[in-house]
């Protein structure tokens, strides 16, 4: 079977693709390396080309059994300074690939989606039965793709899994695979760099929210945990399952200040931490009940908070070496 991984060479795309090829998937990957790169491809099939060329995509989901989509723009931020950019790439691009998708008569169809469609949750932990209220625009532009899901599903017969990611971390075990962000702006990966001195502090976006200790609670799991979840969820399609909506996390919520500990732990280097203002569209704590994903694919996450650092912390260490090592070029007048 072979599977077209739209955002392969990106950074939780190319975790499932490693995981793909392990299980005896035969792999195209799909991106358009604005974000992506294309050492993160490693020896599958490379297609350069963007989510909204319907051409292109036209050229290559012939050739294919499956898709999986996990190229969008993905920074809470950034959606809510630039909602342009995400509507456009997130959900006008998007439906281009779905159409492209059913123009070729693709049924198997997996959706990188996130816990952000939720919004600020009521009840903790996070079900997939609570209200999809989004409050920034990268939630809303991913709840739009899963709602054209559902009608592309009664419409045109396209069995999809939208699975809600709490917060992806880590790296492959083997330190080849990890984090290649500019700028970056995931917490694990910039508390190493501080830790390692690559930068002067950790922001730490606001420290009086309702929490036990002010901090936000985000529910961490393992890139390599998300990799495994998507392929019991394509599985679970090509045996002839209906379509389904999935929420994935560990089921245990880590406080930033936790989360510094931890690095400070593993690294055996202080962070140094500056207190900044609160982000627009942070809520207070995320965390995932991941019981139906258990359920359903019978797959939960397996790697701790300590796993999950000590895997970014390897793959920072192999970059860091790789560009110590690049030879330096003095000019001469």
């Amino acid at each position: 079977m072979r599977v077209l991984v739209v955002g392969g060479a990106g950074y939780i795309g190319s975790h499932a693709c490693r995981l793909l090829r392990q299980q005896g998937y035969d792999v195209i990957v799909y991106d358009n390396l604005s974000t992506g790169h294309a050492f993160l491809a490693g020896d599958n099939e490379l297609i350069v080309g963007d989510l909204g060329d319907a051409g292109a995509l036209a050229s290559a989901l012939p050739r294919v059994d499956a898709v999986m989509h996990f190229a969008a723009s993905a920074d809470v931020r950034e959606s809510v300074e630039n909602p342009r950019k995400y509507f456009r790439n997130n959900v006008a691009s998007s439906l281009v690939l779905l159409d492209a998708v059913v123009e070729a008569g693709i049924r198997h169809f997996i959706f990188s989606s996130t816990c952000a469609v939720y919004g600020t949750p009521t009840i903790l932990p996070v079900t997939e039965n609570a209200p999809r209220m989004p409050i920034n625009p990268y939630g809303t532009s991913k709840l739009f793709v899963e709602s054209a899901l559902e009608a592309y599903d009664r419409a045109y017969g396209l069995r999809y899994a939208s699975l809600r990611y709490f917060n992806a971390a880590g790296a492959d075990e083997s330190g080849e695979l990890g984090e290649v962000h500019d700028p970056e702006t995931h917490a694990i990966p910039l508390a190493l760099a501080a830790a390692a001195g690559s930068v002067p502090s950790f922001n730490l976006y606001g420290d009086d929210y309702a929490t036990p200790d002010g901090t936000c609670i985000r529910d961490y799991i393992h890139v390599n945990d998300l990799a495994a979840a998507h392929v019991a969820a394509l599985e679970r399609l090509v045996s002839g399952e209906p379509s389904l909506q999935l929420n994935l996390g560990t089921g245990r919520g880590h406080s930033l200040r936790e989360l510094i500990a931890a690095v400070e732990q593993e690294t055996g280097y202080k962070v140094p931490v500056r207190i900044a203002p609160r982000r627009p569209g942070d809520p207070p704590e995320l965390v995932a009940d991941p019981s139906r994903a258990r359920a359903m694919l019978g797959w939960q996450a397996s790697r701790s908070l300590r796993d999950i650092v000590a895997t970014a912390w390897k793959w920072m260490q192999r970059q860091l070496d790789a560009a110590h090592a690049q030879p330096h070029h003095n000019s001469r007048v």
